[in-house]
């Protein structure tokens, strides 16, 4: 019997493997321009991170995480999501120390949550986030928010929204808090058993649930912004305000409430409004966390930044219809003719190589045809053929694959020829 795939996961072939290089590249250079550090965490950390981190009330936690016990009876958990871990090392490492401050970093890699898979949706996938610890400034918020909306926008992407909401400080959430209680305490049994559970723990969370999203009380529920303080309040107007200064269009939403318990002031999504898109049509989510350096063991520290999903971002370019310019071809493919000349390539093949050439030759004996037909398979853009001829002259034959062109070239000039071309 064929072992097959978990379920929830994906290989990712030659042919398409190269568009997701492409987009984390593509990360890559843009955290670069904002001065943003890569940062690599272990896969699995112990599961009380993501308990403290992420927030019990939450369904990442109470539902989704994979938990096992290790050797030494220690719980450990493959990571949900990005922030706890890149949190746990700033703090670990005492990045908090370091004079350059704020400390910015980026992470790539895979995630894991045990969730119905769906379009875009998996069990194992890969997440690019940026987190910007130590500043109160909040022209940070807004340049996190830059940061996440160039990157789709140099990808091509178009049918894009920017919700923002203010989740305010903690005197404000605990306005807003008790109000959310005396809401919908009364009828709370008509919810389900998780809003019930959240009502005293963290009613916010209520806001958050897809079974009751269409409950009345959920229309009616006080809005955060109408109990922020005049702090909340100011820093929420000066994060819209530099979104404005930067020409970065976007909607205020009251009711936009993120799904991690460490958040506060500002929070937002980034949306796709493409037609086919889906039903899900968050491409990125995420916020400011002041608390929870502290709550990880470290001073006080102020916290902001997002994740996103690498597969719903390529969910939404074929959505849209973008291709990205990724050239899977090769420069150069060798053929040979004869034992000889066969030798001889094994040497061309490797200088090529050697000089920065995607380079290509035949393994399999194939015939002259055969070995043309197999350079148009892999598109290469230049085809060297080396025969019995060639090889006692010194020279081989390069032929231009687009214009059709052939030139005899010197062997020893063939790397000055092609990188002239």
């Amino acid at each position: 019997m064929s072992i097959q795939i978990p379920r929830g996961t994906q290989d990712i072939l030659p042919g398409t493997v190269e568009y997701w290089q492409y987009i984390e590249q593509k990360a890559r250079e843009i955290c670069r321009a904002f001065n943003y550090k890569e940062v690599r965490t272990p896969m699995f950390e112990h599961t009380e991170l993501f308990q403290r981190g992420v927030g019990e009330t939450t369904d990442i936690v109470q539902k989704e995480m994979y938990t096992f016990t290790d050797r030494g009876d220690r719980s450990l958990t493959l990571r949900p999501e990005g922030t706890a871990g890149v949190v746990r090392s700033f703090v670990t490492h005492k990045m908090f120390g370091s004079p350059n401050q704020p400390t910015k970093l980026y992470y790539i890699g895979p995630m894991f949550r045990y969730e119905r898979p769906q379009a875009g949706r998996f069990r194992q996938f890969v997440q690019f986030g940026v987190e910007a610890l130590g500043s109160n400034d909040p022209s940070i918020d807004a340049e996190v928010l830059a940061l996440a909306m160039q990157f789709y926008q140099s990808l091509g992407l178009k049918s894009l929204r920017l919700v923002v909401n203010s989740l305010g400080d903690a005197e404000s959430r605990q306005a807003h808090r008790q109000a959310l209680i005396d809401h919908f305490k009364p009828r709370i049994g008509e919810f389900c058993s998780d809003c019930q559970n959240r009502l005293e723990k963290n009613p916010l969370r209520i806001l958050d649930c897809k079974k009751d999203r269409d409950h009345e009380l959920m229309k009616t529920a006080p809005a955060i912004t109408d109990y922020l303080n005049d702090y909340s309040r100011e820093y929420f107007e000066k994060v819209q305000q530099y979104l404005t200064d930067l020409n970065i269009e976007f909607v205020v939403d009251p009711n936009l409430v993120r799904g991690l318990d460490y958040y506060n002031h500002t929070a937002f999504e980034i949306m796709s409004e493409a037609e086919g898109f889906g039903a899900i049509t968050t491409l990125c989510g995420g916020g400011r966390y002041n608390g929870l350096v502290q709550d990880l063991g470290g001073p006080e520290t102020p916290g902001i930044g997002f994740g996103l999903s690498i597969e719903r971002l390529l969910s939404a370019l074929e959505a849209e219809g973008v291709e990205l310019p990724v050239d899977t071809g090769v420069d150069c493919y060798v053929v040979s003719l004869g034992d000889a000349a066969k030798d001889k390539v094994v040497s061309i093949v490797n200088d090529l190589r050697q000089a920065g050439f995607v380079t290509e030759k035949d393994y399999l004996d194939k015939k002259m045809k055969a070995q043309f037909k197999a350079a148009d398979r892999l598109e290469a853009k230049y085809v060297v053929v080396l025969g019995e001829d060639e090889l006692e002259k010194g020279v081989v034959n390069v032929k231009d694959m687009q214009k059709g062109d052939q030139n005899e070239v010197a062997i020893t000039e063939l790397v000055h020829y092609l990188t002239n071309l």
